[in-house]
This record gives structure tokens, C-alpha cells and sequence, in this order.
């Protein structure tokens, strides 16, 4: 059996090492998950809630612990761990706690007149065997939120957390087992793309995957060859339009924000910024005076971690000479530290769409700056991108700032802020275009790991129905009245 080292990006320290799947385990553990699916399914709503009111209390009281092993794992400073990954679990467990019998409970719904005497209701059924593949940003809580919707909903889980943060599947493994969960419901696999691979064609029932759109895409090819409905959480771009009346101060901070936190490795990270031109110099000296007060380094003194991929630094290189070969200045920053584990944050001008850092994901700590004159240009701008995950539009009119809104096309939008969307448990999740397909949080989070089943009750006294065999003139005349009277007006 095969071992990796467990490493944290920012220094170098060896947290350890962790053993690797085998290929053969997965078939295994997905045979156990379906065994214990079937006692899992079967228990009341609320005993599955128990187990996540225990883990919310595990959580509250151990949170700052395990955002420090997150620390270590990301290379992200403790705090921002704390705040970004182990709040917004604590946060998603309390909302289920709270929701999911509502949301689970069988609904009645309206029956047309034509079915009088019929009555009709969706009810909810868990899927079975889910799996969770986990990106390596946000390894935590991008994979806690889906696998608590999932297993709340009566379904079991396998997750494969990323081979670059492996330790924090150690992390998650020791969670569930503090909570004693039945044996079997919830499965960590360690390994690398190929037990991934192995894990999306051992048949689950559903895949739920965050990552890059590259990654999406072989992911659901292979799924759509066994017909497995998919969850794609995927790559972004995001625009952040700042309005000539815009209250700059707070556009400089949120864009400081919302471009670098967690290094700019966010698939929510501020990548595009078009300022108006009115506005233009006043943004620039600010976020230039600004960026010189945060601190970048590893542990609770600083603002801004490390890169927790290397391979990321590459990609980011590349963007960056491809931009000043055609133009592009950098302001402040652009520079990667001795030790190839930081970026310095970045401050990119003159900037255009040929350049691949405004048309590509660059998930590092950039913030190219572009001006616009008009709100037409600023939103064909925004818009003129593959992806659709998240934007903001930023003004003191909130009625132009939601006019501009209505006309970006993506699957969450801010108003004033950046990111937080993804914090209100109550707003649906999700991107369009190459940003993803499907929607969780919110009671879409739980419908996710649901099979909708619709139900027609009838009391069966009748012996036929006016629509069954045999058909006759004098059917079709009653039915002929019957549209004419209902649907002719």
C-alpha cells in the first residue's frame, strides 16, 4: 500500500503521512454503503438530526482546533480557516437542524378540476450511495455542506477529498468518528484523480464535485455513459462592476476582500474589476495605499496565506507574462517570495479582453483593474466570459446598481458586498454557463440528494374512469365542452 506525505504549503513542516486507497477498496466501500443505506434510509428524520446537532456541539466547542489542522493543511492563516471554513459548517448544521423536516415532509399540492375527487402529493426519497468529490480551497466546508445535506436526507456518502489537502480527510474522519455514526454511512477515500476515477465509475447514485471545469467535464462525460445525475460545482471569473456612485472606501476593502482571501484560490474570488472612468484614478491610489497594509506570512498575525497548490503559482505566471507582453502594468506586487510559496498580492492595469488573466480562471491573489465609461459597456464586459458564478455591482443608487444586476449573467450576484451570498444558508448555491450545473444550500440542498416522487391518490370506488376505454362520439363531445369552457376564454 502506497503513502503520501502530508505537507503544509506555507513552510514545509511535515504533518505526516497518510496511507492511499487501494483501487480495490472502493468497490468495497461503496458495497458497505449500500449495505448501510439500507438501515440509514430507514431511520426517522429526527434521529438523523441528533447526529447533527452532535456534530454542531462537537464543532463549537473544538472549532479553533480544527481550524488551526485546516491551517496546516492550506497554509491559510488559522483565523481565516475559521471564519471561512469551520463557521460556515457550524452555520449549514444548524439550518438542517432546524429545516430539513419541513422540507422533507410530503407536500400536497393543487389537483385540477378534470381529476376531481383525486388527491396528489410529492414526497422525498433519499438517492442512495452519494459521492462527494472535494476540491482542495475550501476542503472543509466544500465538502461538510454537501455530505451533511446528503446525509441528512437519508442518503450515505463516500467523499474523496483532494490528494493536496489529504490531511483534512484525516480531519473529517476523526469528526464523524467523535459523533459515532453507524459504521459505513459516511467514507473517506484517500487518493489521487485514479481512485476518483474509480469512484465515479463504481456507480454512486449521484456525484456531487467541486472543482475546475476541466475536471467537471471528464467527470460528467464518464457519468453520462452510466446515466448518473450530477452536481457540478465549477471554475469563475467574477466581475465586480464599480458605479460612479459608488461609496469608495467600501468598493476598495470589498475588492481587497474578495479578491485575496484564501490567496484568491475562491472560485468566488473578485477577478475582474472594471471601475468608471470618473472614478477611475480615485480607486486606483486607494487600493494602491490599501494593498500595502495587508500581511501576508502563515499564523494568526497575518492577513493573507500562502498558495496551497504549487502547480497554481505555474498557471498564475503564465497569466501574468501573457499580460504584460500585451500591455499590461503591474502596479504593485506580481512578484512570487524565495521560497515559492507566496504571491504577493497584485495589482494589474491596462488590462484588455485579449489577455488570458481577464478571459481565464486565475485563482491567485491578482486584481486587474479595467475602465468603463458606460453602464451598456460595463455590463457587456462582465458578461463576456464562459463562465457565471458569482458577480457584484457596486453604488449608492440601489436602484441602478439592481438594474445593472439584472443584466449579469451569472447564478449569484451581490449588491454592495462580495462572496457573501454563499453565506446566507437561505440563498441556493450554484453557477451557470462553465461555472457548474445544480444548486445547493437552502432547500435545494436537501432536493439534491433527493429523488422527487409524485403521488396521485384516487379511493378506488368508481369502476372506470370517463377517460378509460371505450372511447366514444359522445366522450369526446363532453370533452370538447369541457376545453372550450375551461381553457377558451
Amino acid at each position: 500500500m502506497s503513502t503520501i506525505k502530508m505537507v503544509n504549503p506555507s513552510n514545509g513542516d511535515v504533518l505526516g503521512e497518510i496511507k492511499l486507497d487501494e483501487i480495490e477498496t472502493v468497490s468495497i466501500k461503496m458495497e458497505k454503503a449500500r449495505n448501510s443505506f439500507k438501515v440509514w434510509s430507514q431511520i426517522s428524520i429526527y434521529e438523523r438530526i441528533e447526529y447533527l446537532y452532535k456534530m454542531r456541539k462537537y464543532l463549537v466547542d473544538n472549532g479553533e482546533k480544527v481550524a488551526e489542522d485546516i491551517s496546516k493543511a492550506t497554509g491559510k492563516p488559522p483565523k481565516e480557516a475559521y471564519i471561512t471554513e469551520v463557521f460556515p459548517v457550524i452555520d449549514a448544521l444548524k439550518y438542517y437542524e432546524k429545516k430539513a423536516t419541513e422540507i422533507l415532509k410530503p407536500k400536497r399540492v393543487k389537483t385540477p378540476i378534470h381529476l376531481f375527487g383525486k388527491k396528489s402529493y410529492i414526497k422525498y426519497k433519499p438517492m442512495g450511495v452519494i459521492a462527494v468529490i472535494a476540491p482542495w480551497n475550501y476542503p472543509f466546508q466544500l465538502a461538510m455542506i454537501p455530505m451533511i445535506s446528503a446525509l441528512v436526507s437519508g442518503n450515505t456518502v463516500i467523499v474523496k477529498p483532494s490528494s493536496v489537502t489529504a490531511y483534512v480527510g484525516i480531519i473529517i474522519e476523526n469528526i464523524f468518528r467523535e459523533i459515532n455514526i453507524p459504521d459505513g454511512v459516511l467514507q473517506v477515500l484517500h487518493g489521487g484523480s485514479d481512485i476518483g476515477n474509480e469512484l465515479v465509475h463504481s456507480h454512486p447514485n449521484k456525484i456531487f464535485f467541486t472543482g475546475s471545469t476541466k475536471a467537471g467535464k471528464i467527470i460528467m462525460k464518464a457519468a453520462s455513459e452510466q446515466l448518473i445525475p450530477v452536481e457540478l460545482e465549477l471554475g469563475g471569473k467574477d466581475p465586480m462592476i464599480i458605479l460612479e456612485e459608488a461609496n469608495l472606501e467600501r468598493a476598495v476593502n470589498g475588492a481587497l476582500w474578495g479578491a485575496f482571501s484564501n490567496s484568491g484560490q475562491t472560485c468566488l474570488s473578485i477577478e475582474r474589476v472594471y471601475v468608471h472612468e470618473n472614478i477611475y484614478k480615485d480607486f486606483i491610489n486607494l487600493l494602491s495605499d490599501k494593498i500595502e497594509r495587508l500581511r501576508q506570512g502563515y499564523g494568526d498575525g497575518f492577513d493573507i496565506g500562502a498558495m496551497t497548490s504549487i502547480n497554481q503559482i505555474d498557471i498564475i505566471k503564465d497569466q501574468l507574462e501573457d499580460a504584460l507582453d500585451k500591455g499590461a502594468k503591474i502596479l504593485k506586487g506580481g512578484t512570487i517570495t524565495e521560497d515559492k510559496r507566496f504571491i504577493v498580492p497584485t495589482i494589474l492595469t491596462d488590462v484588455n479582453h485579449d489577455m488570458k488573466i481577464m478571459k481565464e480562471e486565475t485563482f491567485g491573489p491578482i486584481i486587474p483593474v479595467m475602465v468603463f465609461r458606460t453602464e451598456e459597456e460595463a455590463i457587456k464586459l462582465a458578461n463576456d466570459s464562459e463562465f457565471g458564478l458569482g458577480a457584484s455591482v457596486w453604488s449608492g443608487d440601489l436602484e441602478k446598481a439592481k438594474r445593472v444586476a439584472d443584466k449579469i449573467d451569472s447564478g449569484n450576484i451581490c449588491i454592495n458586498d462580495v462572496i457573501m451570498h454563499f453565506a446566507n444558508m437561505n440563498l441556493p448555491f450554484g453557477g451557470i454557463k462553465h461555472s457548474g450545473i445544480g444548486r445547493y444550500h437552502s432547500s435545494d440542498g436537501i432536493y439534491a440528494f433527493c429523488n422527487t416522487i409524485s403521488v396521485l391518490v384516487d379511493k378506488g370506488k368508481k369502476l372506470r374512469e370517463s377517460n378509460w376505454y371505450p372511447y366514444s362520439k359522445l366522450k369526446m363531445a363532453y370533452l370538447k365542452r369541457f376545453i372550450k369552457f375551461k381553457y377558451g376564454k
